[in-house]
């Protein structure tokens, strides 16, 4: 299984609360450690439109900070 497909089932996981409180959390902080969004949870819970578990990986995998120039 890939690192995408085990993105995907982890959301999957939080997306249809398939655990405990304690274990949804734990998931989030551990899909939270593997992206680079810096608000990847955002994803799934606030985004504009509900999103499936692909385009939160996808999304949240795609997210490169910009940098900004010295000034």
């Amino acid at each position: 299984m890939s690192d995408r497909d085990e993105l995907i089932d982890l959301v999957n996981r939080i997306m249809d609360c398939q655990g405990t409180e304690q274990q949804i959390n734990d998931w989030m902080d551990e899909f939270k450690s593997r992206v680079p969004h810096p608000a990847a949870t955002d994803l799934i819970y606030h985004h504009e439109r509900e999103l499936t578990a692909e385009e939160v990986v996808d999304l949240a995998l795609a997210y490169r900070a910009v940098p900004l120039p010295a000034g």
